[in-house]
């Protein structure tokens, strides 16, 4: 027996959604207060810079686009939590797609077993954290692409001054030896403008991403514990062995029916065929026990591997003391 479900409504991810926005905003008034400054940034080396600006913008589009696909997979969580006739179907979720396609019409009408609710998570889990690995690989190309500049201005500024000591007049006057100075550091000092400016950029941008990434993640694990509650409340009391020995049971009578009507001599292809499909559905039924007795055995011999381990592993570190034969 299932047990009841709460008709608690998945939350929508629009706090979220208003705190990347606010972030956004403030970003942007501060770059509007500091405008002269980030544009001399920025035209310190033009070329590095904007491809940091296109890499963050998509990330901020990618990051925005996360929270926001969640909303159709609330849509359709809250239209079987509560149906409503008057309203039109949601559309079918992207995220959830597993879940729908293996439950069906089930949800919130039967229970499910423990392993079919096990895995239905695990497989949400996986889409959910795969769905991040582009945001957090995004962060760490800013990182990368900033590291990149301080390099590359930190190199031409090591080569302009070798240019510039190399250029100095070995005699003269103070004042010309001065000036033939200050017009050759022009150099050195454009790589120092390189390097930082990239770095700059390069750190704020991955700040930028960091935080947006960090709302993102926090919606999907709402969204995911949300939905584990949900389904968690439709799970059966009974373990799942005896749902499948049920399952054989049902089929087993499948069978003997089968055959009783085979040798009563009603309708005899019909029956061999009953008979038949009863046979393979005993068959997988019996491959899935062994499957889950194989899962089983394995789990424990690699628990016992870890123990063995750490118990080695202890008598290692506290060897047994010697013993004192003159003191016995």
């Amino acid at each position: 027996m299932a047990k009841t479900r709460s008709g608690r409504r998945l939350t929508s991810p629009g706090l979220f959604l208003f705190r990347m926005i606010v972030f956004l905003v403030l970003g942007g008034l501060l770059l509007a207060v500091m405008q002269k400054q980030i544009q001399v940034a920025f035209w310190a080396n033009p070329g590095l810079n904007g491809v940091i600006g296109l890499v963050l913008f998509l990330g901020i589009v990618f990051s925005f686009a996360q929270v926001g696909r969640l909303f159709r997979e609330i849509r359709w969580v809250n239209s079987r939590i509560e149906p409503d006739e008057t309203r039109p179907p949601p559309p079918e979720p992207i995220l959830l797609a597993p879940m729908a396609a293996l439950l069906g019409d089930r949800i919130g009408r039967t229970g499910i077993s423990t392993m079919t609710l096990r895995s239905v998570l695990d497989s949400i889990g996986g889409r959910l954290d795969e769905s991040r690995e582009l945001a957090r690989y995004l962060t760490g190309l800013l990182v990368f692409l900033g590291l990149l500049g301080t390099f590359w201005g930190l190199i031409e500024t090591v080569s302009s001054i070798g240019t510039v000591i190399e250029k100095l007049p070995s005699a003269g006057e103070n004042n010309a030896l001065f000036d033939e100075l200050k017009r050759n550091l022009a150099a050195p000092l454009s790589g120092m403008g390189i390097a930082f400016s990239s770095s700059l950029f390069g750190l704020a941008g991955s700040l930028t991403l960091g935080f947006l990434d960090l709302q993102a993640g926090q919606a999907q694990s709402r969204f995911f514990y949300e939905v584990e509650e949900w389904l968690s409340s439709a799970v059966q009391d009974q373990p799942a062995a005896i749902g499948a020995n049920a399952d054989l049971r049902q089929t087993l009578d499948g069978i003997s029916r089968a055959v009783s009507d085979a040798g009563a001599g009603r309708n005899a292809s019909q029956s061999i065929s009953n008979l038949a499909e009863g046979i393979q559905a005993m068959v997988q039924h019996m491959r899935n026990e062994q499957q889950m007795i194989r899962n089983w055995v394995e789990a424990q011999a690699a628990q016992q591997a870890d123990v063995k381990r750490l118990l080695e592993k202890l008598a290692q570190e506290n060897p047994a003391p010697p013993v004192d034969k003159k003191a016995e």
